[in-house]
């Protein structure tokens, strides 16, 4: 079937501040999406769906059956499929008049630059603080808008950084916001997080870059919109640009790389296979340290201390037991055997290495 382009985006045109000269402007329009989970793949459906003449989608991971609840344009059949691809695949379907092009690879500092200078904005969609401090780097040195989004819980924030000024100068972009890299703050799985945000503030994104590429509206530049779901409020924080940060040297010196991300040692490390023959044993005492207390685990835990109230001051361990933390990725469960070991060295302690999901 021959669909009409016309047809198609005929509520969109019929808007006068869209119309067809705004539509040619983002049928023209090349826009780059990092991370394809809550934020992103809501992005790039509707992104597309727009218009967006070229959607590029980057991701490294694959679909999870915890990503289904809050990442709603993947089914149960892409379980374990690249994120990326599977996406790209589904747009492709849904919206005729957009290129949609992928890469199954995680964003690193290697090849960033060289990414984002084929495209006119770029979309945050990852869930990773070091990542994002990576892009918006990579974003200002190449001197291209970045559409920020991020969750917390029942937060969501919404920035547009780096555009262009009439008189030569760019706009604040998330140094300016948060100078440092904040260590301390857990990521979705270890918050936990509900589907409305998530959706809410991708949609927001999407708003964002639409107003870029047809140049209407006012953009959340030099702001950063904090919306609560609970409350149904928001607010703006204002920003100041700092003039100051030498992003050169920077972006040249940072590795990038978060404390989740770390080399983990293989010591403090017990394999599915090597747990597998020790689930019998009577001195093994396995401990999930999943927020959700009702995640069906493949094999019976002793204990359930979700991370973000976990008491390393209250544990009291037993020195004849041998301890194994799980979670979902064995990112959790390995800050906190690494805590643990650190505090009592002659615990037998481990983490289920690439978690249960790779059990």
């Amino acid at each position: 079937m021959k669909i009409s382009k016309t047809e198609y985006f005929k509520r969109q045109t019929t808007l006068s501040e869209i119309g067809e000269e705004g539509q040619e402007l983002l049928q023209n329009s090349k826009v780059l999406v990092i991370g394809c989970g809550g934020l992103g793949s809501p992005v790039a459906v509707y992104l597309a769906a727009s218009g967006i003449g070229h959607l590029h989608l980057v991701d490294f991971d694959t679909v999870s059956i915890s990503n289904l609840h809050r990442q709603v344009f993947y089914n149960v059949k892409a379980i374990e499929k690249p994120k990326a691809e599977t996406l790209a695949t589904e747009i492709s379907k849904k919206a005729p008049f957009t290129k949609v092009t992928f890469t199954n690879k995680a964003v690193d500092k290697s090849f960033i630059l060289d990414l984002i200078l084929d495209f006119d904005i770029v979309v945050d969609g990852t869930d990773n603080l070091h990542i994002k401090y990576l892009i918006n780097d990579a974003c200002v040195l190449a001197k291209k808008p970045l559409v920020y989004g991020s969750l917390y819980k029942f937060d969501g924030y919404v920035a547009t950084f780096n555009v262009l000024n009439e008189d030569g100068t760019y706009s604040c972009n998330l140094r300016d916001a948060f100078p440092e890299i904040a260590i301390d703050i857990p990521n979705c799985e270890e918050a936990g997080t509900m589907n409305p945000i998530v959706g809410i503030i991708a949609l927001l994104q999407v708003n964002e870059v639409i107003k870029i590429v047809t140049n209407k509206g006012k953009l959340l530049t030099n702001q950063l919109l904090i919306y609560n779901a609970l409350e149904n409020s928001q607010f703006k924080m204002k920003l100041k640009k700092n003039e100051s940060i030498n992003f050169v040297e920077i972006f040249e010196t940072s590795k990038y790389s978060a404390t989740s991300c770390e080399t983990q040692e293989n010591s403090l490390l017990i394999s599915s296979e090597e747990l597998k023959v020790k689930l019998t044993d009577d001195d093994l005492e396995i401990i999930s340290v999943i927020n959700n207390k009702n995640e069906k685990l493949p094999f019976q835990v002793q204990s359930k201390m979700p991370i973000i109230s976990f008491n390393v001051e209250a544990f009291e361990p037993d020195f004849a037991k041998k301890y194994v933390i799980v979670c979902n990725k064995g990112i959790s469960s390995y800050k906190v055997t690494k805590v643990l070991k650190s505090k009592y060295p002659d615990l037998k302690i481990f983490s289920l290495a690439e978690g249960i999901e790779k059990y």
